[in-house]
């Protein structure tokens, strides 16, 4: 790539990325409000790969387009203008740039062409029963075995792990050590013996999750990212950039577009009070933007992700919800229908709000972010 993105002017960069949009985006349905499975989503991904934007954030050295924040939000806000689906994105979003800093150079020359090809999506494997905003409690355990490592247990609610061919895990490699300091980072095949995964169904019956089952599953050693027991520390970075990107403006600002449409067909756009209201999500979503660059700043020069990042993650979960509401509200009788009226799926209230529910859950529950901000950043007791 020869293009230096972040130089062009912002209008010319804005037109770049809605015209090519507009004449790539596949035959795959626009706003869907619940995520696509692999076999529908691929003809998309696979587009973003050929013209070389399908990583913004990677530098450009390893195939990204090397956005700065502003650029990025950009690209997010013309996505979302045009109701693009959202690719599988853990392996561009998560493991490419922890790999970036904490793989090894065979590690960064095998897997990122990988996930640029399409030749592999990845899976999160954090969360387990009894293990979510409490990481440092997992205990799928990996043990070595020569020149192997044998992992049994399980994790769950994994995001699309179902068309996952890989997948990164926490597992516990040291059970005589304080809990955070005897833990591992593990890439596991999902085709190799021993790994299972059941679908799990969400409350507004779609199987976007799953839970993964390890027995005797054999790796070899060499698929440990950083040293062994050092997996905490990939850990609390990863978690940092999943917080960033779960807080990005994305979700806010495709519900506040689905708001105004909403308000538009229904003959309220105009009115004093919705207006009020609607402004001031608004306002909310362009702060949200102005919090999400200081983060995005931070990454693009290569500093830590503190603690406070919880603050991003909790203001957009938090208004994302509000903004639901309010098309719950609006819409009226239609707010209880299971299928989109009119067939346009940027009226499905009820799905909007549901999408709108787990979110204050997942990446980090708020009553524990709280927590974290209350002590880590404002120096609170317990």
């Amino acid at each position: 790539m020869s293009t230096d993105y972040n130089a062009m002017p912002d209008a010319d960069f804005r037109a770049m990325i809605r015209d090519f949009v507009e004449a790539e985006y596949p035959d795959i349905p626009r706003f869907p409000l619940e995520r696509l499975h692999w076999d529908e989503v691929k003809p998309w991904y696979m587009a973003l790969s050929r013209r070389g934007f399908l990583c913004p954030t990677w530098p450009v050295e390893h195939g990204g387009m090397g956005l700065s924040a502003g650029k990025h939000l950009i690209m997010i806000e013309e996505l979302e203008r045009f109701g693009a689906a959202r690719v599988h994105d853990i392996g561009p979003v998560m493991l490419g740039p922890l790999l970036l800093k904490y793989g090894t150079e065979a590690q960064r020359a095998h897997y990122l062409p990988r996930i640029l090809s399409g030749q592999d999506i990845w899976a999160q494997g954090y969360s387990e029963p009894g293990a979510g905003s409490d990481l440092a409690a997992v205990r799928c355990e990996a043990v070595r075995d020569g020149d192997e490592w044998v992992i049994n247990g399980q994790k769950t609610w994994t995001t699309l792990g179902m068309d996952a061919n890989w997948i990164f895990i926490l597992a516990r490699t040291d059970k005589t050590v304080k809990k955070q300091a005897g833990i591992s980072f593990l890439l596991v095949p999902m085709d190799a013996p021993g790994v299972t995964t059941r679908n799990i169904e969400n409350l507004a019956g779609e199987d976007e999750f799953c839970e993964v089952f390890f027995d005797d599953v054999r790796v070899p050693l060499d698929h440990i990212v950083g040293g062994v027991n050092e997996g905490w520390t990939a850990a609390k970075a990863l978690l940092g950039h999943e917080r960033v990107f779960i807080g990005a403006p994305r979700l806010s600002a495709s519900a506040l577009a689905r708001l105004a449409h909403l308000a538009k067909r229904n003959g309220i756009w105009n009115d004093p009070v919705f207006r009020d209201r609607y402004v001031a999500l608004e306002c909310d979503m362009r702060d949200l933007g102005d919090l999400f660059q200081t983060y995005m700043d931070r990454l693009k020069d290569g500093q830590e992700i503190g603690a406070d990042v919880a603050m991003l993650k909790i203001f957009q979960s938090e208004l994302y919800q509000r903004i639901s509401e309010l098309i719950m509200e609006i819409a009226g009788p239609e707010a209880g229908l299971s299928h989109p009226p009119e067939g346009d799926r940027r009226l499905h209230a009820a799905a909007t709000y549901l999408s709108a529910r787990p979110i204050t859950i997942f990446g980090g529950s708020t009553e524990i972010m709280r927590n974290v901000l209350s002590k880590a950043v404002l120096g609170l007791p317990n």
